[in-house]
């Protein structure tokens, strides 16, 4: 995996990835009001409670080195819409996952999902080499399952009890993932949904 820059900017049609600042709080909170996303039990939203935590996470991360977390922008609006990231970068064995992520409500099923991952999974295949890029969700999560299938990834098992939620909750997380060879297949899928 190339030593890359952990701050890079992803720019597609409709979006812009950006790297996560501590500038960005106000305008997370703004997206996650917008269906009011903290209250959610299978996925972590920030929320006004959790905000601080949750930029303090992701940025302590980028500064290790093992995430890079970015902010999600509507380009024809600069509306900040949501944020996802790549996590658990393991740069000997060229692999990372693609996860917390999460859209504004009134823009969700718009399509912007599917270019955010095409943006993530080219950066991850073509610039950093990886060789596989997995994703885990809620078993519970029906969903975020679906989207996960839609963009062409493996479902490889179900890890039981693979962290435990904020109200206490013990999950089972369902895992997911892309290697190097279905990526050319996986790649093509995804340019066709985004020009329908």
């Amino acid at each position: 995996m190339n030593a890359l820059s952990l701050d890079i900017d992803l720019t597609g049609v409709t979006v812009e990835l950006q790297p996560l600042q501590l500038n960005h709080r106000s305008q997370l909170l703004d997206a996650a009001a917008d269906g009011e996303l903290w209250n959610m039990t299978l996925t972590v939203v920030p929320g006004p409670d959790t905000v601080e935590q949750y930029l303090a996470t992701a940025l302590e991360g980028r500064q290790v080195g093992t995430v890079m977390p970015f902010v999600i922008v509507q380009r024809e609006t600069g509306k900040l819409v949501g944020s996802t990231r790549f996590w658990k970068i393991d740069r000997k064995n060229r692999k990372l996952e693609i996860g917390h992520t999460w859209l504004s409500e009134s823009i969700q099923r718009s399509g912007i999902n599917t270019e955010v991952k095409y943006l993530l999974l080219t950066h991850a295949f073509e610039v950093m080499n990886c060789v596989r890029v997995q994703f885990t969700t809620d078993e519970l999560n029906e969903k975020s399952r679906a989207a996960i299938l839609r963009i062409g990834a493996t479902q490889e098992g179900i890890v039981r009890h693979e962290r435990i939620m904020p109200d206490g909750r013990k999950r089972n997380s369902v895992r997911f993932s892309i290697i190097d060879s279905e990526w050319p297949t996986v790649k093509a899928l995804l340019e066709a949904k985004m020009r329908r």
